[in-house]
């Protein structure tokens, strides 16, 4: 069964051009969402996908209107290609059953996974160059180490506890031991009137 999928942006667009194309192409039936392709949630799609059953093919009139990215597509591409189902998109000339249109989608995964090891390398190279030159990743500490030192001066006064502590500086006992564990400040354990 050839199966077509057409989307148009927004409820004032008109999908005919697609449709027509897709029709042309001997689509059976054609799902049609009215959605930005940024919308995780696109109700004809997701049935479109649960009607495609092994041998149909997805006929589409242009890849963006099935994915919003290339790993989207890529991810939907192996996910039919697992199940069986063939792929086109007609303005491309895309199609997943020959080998000329699987070939294509090979180079477009590699592709994919090539720009995400990019992002990740040029992450891990931008956080070591920040903390060369001094700079922590990761949250603001809760608390400033002239507050953990005014703290610890607090602390050493046996009628104070560090449930009193952590009140006077608006965070929980654990943020304040983890505060003064952080600035070698730790102190020896609370004593039993400490709650």
């Amino acid at each position: 069964m050839i199966i077509g999928y057409a989307r148009v942006s927004t409820q004032d667009q008109n999908p005919e051009l697609q449709l027509d194309a897709l029709r042309a192409t001997g689509c059976e039936q054609v799902f049609t969402d009215k959605a930005s392709g940024a919308l995780r949630e696109r109700p004809e799609l997701t049935a479109c996908l649960r009607m495609l059953r092994k041998g149909d093919a997805l006929v589409v009139w242009k890849l963006d209107r099935l994915a919003r990215s290339l790993k989207d597509l890529v991810e939907l591409m192996h996910d039919l290609d697992a199940r069986g189902v063939g792929f086109r998109s007609l303005t491309e000339t895309i199609d997943t059953t020959n080998a000329g249109g699987r070939l294509v989608f090979h180079v477009f995964g590699a592709l994919a996974e090539f720009e995400r090891s990019l992002i990740r390398e040029r992450t891990l190279a931008g956080l070591a160059a920040a903390r060369a030159r001094g700079r922590r990743g990761g949250r603001k500490a809760a608390m400033s180490k002239a507050d953990v030192r005014k703290a610890a001066a607090m602390l050493t006064d046996t009628a104070i506890t560090k449930a009193e502590v952590a009140k006077h500086f608006g965070v929980s006992r654990v943020t304040l031991n983890a505060s003064l564990t952080r600035e070698g400040l730790g102190l020896p354990p609370a004593s039993d009137t400490d709650p």
